[in-house]
């Protein structure tokens, strides 16, 4: 009897993706155009961070906007409103998750001319989108005060994957057994040299830390 051939198709997948996402930051870094990618669960507050975030450097940097999603277009309608900016909507088709390919289609319906830096909001998921690079040049994630200072604990990889982490609604810490110290150690264990900003993006505090942050990122992807 011939013996069954195994074909280990995940690592293929992640293979094949992980040069895609290489080439397509080389094309990136050529361009002087900045890819964020921010993930966080569903609710942790993305698109008002966002919002906020914009307002404040539109003046400064071209920024256009990609959101991911399963359906509806409810985001990029709601960013484009409140900002002005350019915002296309992704619909993911069910997958949970954007991957080097699906950005490269997204960004070639980006007016790209001109532009600094495009921020893909990915899809509202702690597990999916971490296990997939995008090409972007950063990894962001927000973590909001209601979600518990233990998901650095819980979700390993999407802290482990991100070079900052916002932590979002600390307006709402005192109502909510979060221990922010608490919370920058578990984010540290899993990522030593992640960057960590507490921020409200309701009442705005902090904001300007991170936009401020994003700002020197994207001067120095540009030199």
């Amino acid at each position: 009897m011939d013996e069954v051939k195994v074909i280990e198709i995940k690592k293929s997948v992640f293979a094949d993706n992980d040069k895609d996402a290489a080439d397509l930051r080389q094309e990136l870094k050529a361009k002087g155009l900045y890819l964020l990618n921010l993930m966080s669960a569903p609710g942790s507050g993305k698109t008002t961070t966002l919002i906020r975030t914009i307002n404040l450097l539109k003046d400064k940097l071209r920024i256009a906007v990609m959101e991911a999603d399963i359906d509806s277009d409810v985001d990029a309608v709601k960013i484009k409103d409140a900002t002005g900016i350019p915002s296309i909507q992704l619909h993911t088709g069910g997958m949970c998750h954007l991957d080097a390919e699906m950005t490269r289609q997204g960004l070639a319906n980006v007016p790209q001319d001109g532009l600094d830096l495009v921020i893909l909001e990915n899809v509202g998921n702690l597990v999916c989108p971490a296990e997939f690079d995008t090409g972007a040049v950063c990894n962001a994630m927000i973590l909001s005060v209601p979600e518990g200072d233990d998901k650095p604990l819980k979700y390993p990889l999407m802290f482990s994957v991100c070079d900052v982490v916002v932590i979002n609604k600390i307006d709402v810490m005192p109502y909510f057994d979060f221990n922010l110290d608490k919370c920058k150690e578990y984010i540290r264990m899993r990522n030593p040299k992640a960057q960590v900003i507490p921020i409200s993006a309701t009442t705005g505090e902090g904001v300007q830390a991170f936009a401020d942050w994003l700002l020197e990122q994207v001067n120095n992807w540009k030199q």
